[in-house]
């Protein structure tokens, strides 16, 4: 018998993509947690089977473009985290708050761009739920010199 698709994740399969397995931690923390219906899902890194495709600053070593799809991964990453924490996706009720962080050069100012990767890809996934509140922050340095990272608040029923 083969598992049915979420509504998400039937969305994900039509762009291509499937929900990865929740990446480890790189430190002390939890990849998600629920508490009281809120589900907070620690930032993610764009790992794509367990390595970073790149790293450095963005408007340096990686472009603005390189920069988008790596957010983007880090929102399918994010919703792997979701799907360890809550099980079933369709159970999401809405994406809340996104947070982007983009490792920049001194005169890099297209961290809002960069983390439409990630804001597009949740309502695309999502639909009307994954519609959010968001903050795209410019920052000297990421853990493991990842160019994104991405983190996210979302409603679980």
């Amino acid at each position: 018998m083969t598992e049915q698709l979420s509504t998400v994740e039937t969305r994900l399969a039509e762009l291509g993509l499937s929900v990865p397995e929740v990446v480890p931690p790189v430190a002390a923390y939890q990849p998600a947690v629920v508490v009281d219906g809120v589900v907070y899902v620690s930032g993610q890194l764009p790992f794509v089977d367990g390595a970073l495709p790149l790293t450095g600053k963005v408007g340096a070593e990686v472009t603005e473009e390189q920069a988008y799809d790596l957010a983007r991964q880090c929102a399918l990453n994010a919703i792997g985290a979701l799907k360890a924490a809550v099980g079933d996706l369709d159970r999401i009720t809405r994406i809340a708050k996104v947070g982007g962080f983009v490792a920049s050069a001194p005169t890099f100012t297209g961290q809002p761009k960069v983390v439409n990767g990630a804001s597009e890809l949740l309502g695309q996934a999502f639909g009307e739920a994954g519609q959010h509140a968001r903050s795209a922050v410019g920052v000297s340095v990421l853990p493991l010199d990842t160019p994104v990272e991405v983190d996210l608040i979302a409603h679980v029923r």
